[in-house]
Formats: structure tokens, sequence, C-alpha cells
């Protein structure tokens, strides 16, 4: 249902306006109060990328963090990665994060991306403890920030919004008529603009995510999509269909797609009853650091990979090593 009013198919949208007009205000005051002053921003010692949305919902930002450190991380630079850690609940923050860490205390997103990346990731509802936390530890060149284009209480060097492709804005109406976060035109104040699948914009970096082998959660097997006869599918990402569709474009047909929220706490026995015996099932990546601890024998997740292209994205990655080798 939210699906469709957020996309404009249903005109219930009108009922909820009232509370957009109120959320747009308020997150209107919030950002000016910091452009005048009136609130204090903090500036991180190094340079700070921020790659957020201004959409509620999946857009691919986990993704292009991960590719942007490996970029770094490939070119020599000391990279790490920062994030409010949504979904978990530490004990005390600021928390360090490495690929061992319970995702009932840092969130998924972190965890996958300490995992995919190796690099020092540190979760806190205020970024700046979480940089202060790293930077006490690790001799860093640049932080990345997953999500946190709203977060004006830390200042940033680089801004990376990413856009959905096919979904992009729905109605244009703040939450919670519409998926906004803030509005479109906030776009021409940002670095760059990555464009998750559909078409890229005149000037936007297009990203495509392409899926590798799938990885056996127990023991660790790959193997090729087109070796599966049949699988269950599920996914609890911010846009379940992006999985499915990945699936299909692969030539896979799931013999049925179970969508669950995004963040979703999952347990064994839900996940187990998912199958027949023997029966394959096949999940992203993001939600097996949540399975890893009780994962079956038929449990499998799929990896993808951000590729990136556009006249944009080379004067952008300038741009952000420049910023590392001015420090």
């Amino acid at each position: 249902m939210i699906a469709r009013i957020w996309s404009g198919k249903s005109p219930l949208w009108v009922l909820l306006w009232p509370f957009s007009l109120l959320y747009g205000a308020v997150s209107g005051i919030i950002r000016l109060s910091y452009r005048l002053g009136l609130r204090k921003s903090w500036r991180s010692p190094i340079p700070v990328v921020v790659v957020g949305n201004l959409t509620a919902g999946g857009n691919g930002k986990t993704p292009l963090v991960i590719w942007l450190v490996q970029a770094l991380q490939q070119q020599g630079y000391e990279v790490g990665v920062v994030s409010r850690g949504y979904g978990g609940k530490a004990q005390s923050y600021p928390l360090l994060v490495t690929a061992q860490t319970a995702t009932d205390q840092a969130g998924d997103e972190p965890v996958l991306i300490a995992q995919r990346t190796n690099a020092p990731v540190a979760v806190a509802p205020r970024r700046r403890a979480a940089i202060e936390r790293l930077l006490a530890k690790y001799p860093l060149d640049i932080i990345i920030t997953d999500d946190g284009l709203q977060h004006y209480a830390l200042q940033r060097n680089v801004e990376i919004v990413v856009v959905d492709g096919e979904r992009r804005f729905g109605n244009g109406w703040w939450l919670p008529a519409g998926p906004m976060r803030e509005r479109a035109s906030r776009l021409k104040q940002v670095d760059a603009v990555v464009t998750n699948g559909g078409t890229a914009l005149a000037g936007e970096i297009a990203m495509t995510l392409s899926p590798g082998l799938a990885v056996n959660m127990r023991s660790g097997e790959k193997r090729a999509l087109s070796t599966f006869k049949e699988v269950v599918a599920m996914a609890g990402i911010g846009h379940p269909p992006r999985f499915f569709n990945t699936l299909r474009q692969q030539g896979l047909t799931p013999v049925a797609e179970i969508a669950f929220a995004d963040h979703h706490a999952y347990h064994k026995a839900e996940l187990v009853a998912l199958t027949q015996p023997e029966q394959p099932l096949l999940m992203t990546e993001k939600d097996a650091v949540k399975c890893r601890t009780f994962a079956q024998e038929n449990w499998w997740y799929l990896p993808v990979d951000a590729q990136l292209q556009g006249d944009a994205l080379a004067p952008l990655m300038q741009k952000i090593t420049a910023l590392c080798k001015a420090e």
C-alpha cells in the first residue's frame, strides 16, 4: 500500500499531505538553523564523504559505499566508514564493527561493509563520536559515511546522492505522503548524483548491480545461478523487487518470492518454514549477515557488486583523491 501511495497511484496520499507539510517545515527549520549558525556543526580533521539519499527506502547506498571504499583502498588510501547502525542496539556507543560483530548490535549494513572491505567501521547515532573513535585507533586518510545526508551536525567535504533510477522520487512529496526526506531541488547542491538502475539523466553517474556466484552459507561453496533448478527467494531490503528482478534477469525464476521489511530481525524457524527439505533458499548478502549463526545447508546468498560509469565519475574521484592527498 505504501508503495502505491508514494508512487502517486493511490489518492490516499492526500490524507497524509498535512503531515508532509509539517515534516517539510520541521526539516527545513533544522537545516536552516545549521546554515545560520544557530546550531553548531562539527568538522572532522580529515575529509568526509557522505553517501546518502533524498528518499526513504533502499536506493543502493551500501553497494556504492563498498565500491568507493575499495576504489580508494586500491589507490593506497586508508579509509574509515561510519554509520548510524540502524537496526542495531549496542550497549554503548560508539561501537567498532568487524565482520564478526553481531548485527543486533551494529545493524546489518555496517557488518556487511566491514565484511566486504575489511575497512575500519564504527557506528553511533552521533557520527562525530564514531569518527573520533576511529581516529583514536586508526591512521585514516578519509571517512565515508553510509547515509547521513540529513545529519547536518556533521560537516562534509563531498556529498553523493544515490537515486533509484526506476522509482526516482515517486509523487515528490515529503514523508509520510511521499518518499522524500528533502525535495528534489537538493540535488543542485550535491557533488554527484548516482543513479541505481533505470536510466541516468544528463550529468548523473549510472550504477548497476552485477550479481556474482551464489554462496552457500554453511559450506562456502559457490555456484552459478544457472545451476539451480528451483529456488525460494527472500529479501529484507529497502526495495525487495530489485532482488527478485535481478534473479529473473539472470534466467532464474523463483518458485516463491518472499519480501520482509528492511532490517527485519530473522529467526531460524520462520526461514526454515519457507522451503521444502533440500529446496534452496536464496537471499541477499545483507540478509545473510543476519542469518549466519543459524544458517542451514540449503541456504544461499547472492553477492552483488556496483558498476559505475559516466562522464561525471572521473571528476568525482579526482576530487575525492585530491582531498586525501591534501591532508
